[in-house]
């Protein structure tokens, strides 16, 4: 099972490293983190037909492999970036300010709704005015903000209700993939999760 979602895994991994090491950008960074996730099935897919035939194969084979290993990528980069469920949002409003978060921050969120099907994303893109409708002060670094780039650095996941088991499988997941994690305990107890953002050193 780990061989099979480990090239996700190292796509969500791969384009964290990228950006938050040399800041290319957000569809830089994700297409770095692509071509190192197809290498991977490619290599997967060349050992597996070794195996059976004891070939390994001639060039055509070896780019039709090539091209197949792309197309998988891509075709799962569509999926994490624009299929979300519904039912993974806490009101029907926040389906539409997805869109606003950072592409790889979408990428690792809808990979761990493969695992947690039940997770509920409860915030994502935030303008001053949202802190000041929930009787908060208005924060002025706060990475649920659109950025210079045009998407929000963090989303933040529900944790009520949840074995705490759980809650701390899901905060070590989006640690191990390379985002911050905060957990915000009250009674508004919920997970903050962000992206590095070269625009604001530091914040989380």
């Amino acid at each position: 099972m780990l061989i099979i979602v480990l090239p996700f895994f190292i796509l969500i991994r791969g384009s964290a490293f990228i950006h938050n090491r040399y800041d290319l950008g957000p569809w830089i960074s994700l297409t770095g983190g692509a071509v190192i996730t197809a290498f991977l099935l490619f290599i997967y897919m060349t050992f597996v037909y070794k195996k059976f035939t004891k070939k390994f194969g001639d060039s055509d084979n070896l780019k039709r492999r090539s091209l197949f290993a792309f197309a998988l990528v891509v075709l799962y980069c569509g999926y994490g970036l624009f299929f979300i469920s519904s039912d993974n949002f806490k009101n029907p409003s926040l389906k539409s300010e997805i869109s606003d978060l950072h592409p790889i921050l979408r990428m690792g969120v809808s990979t761990f709704i493969l695992i947690d099907k039940d997770m509920i994303i409860t915030d994502a893109s935030r303008v001053p005015e949202d802190y000041r409708k929930m009787g908060l002060k208005t924060a002025k670094n706060s990475l649920h903000y659109k950025q210079k780039d045009g998407y929000a650095y963090a989303f933040d996941l529900r944790t009520n209700n949840r074995h705490e088991f759980r809650n701390k499988l899901m905060q070590i997941y989006f640690r191990v993939l390379g985002f911050n994690t905060l957990r915000h305990v009250g009674t508004d107890d919920h997970l903050h999760i962000s992206l590095v953002c070269h625009y604001r050193k530091g914040a989380r």
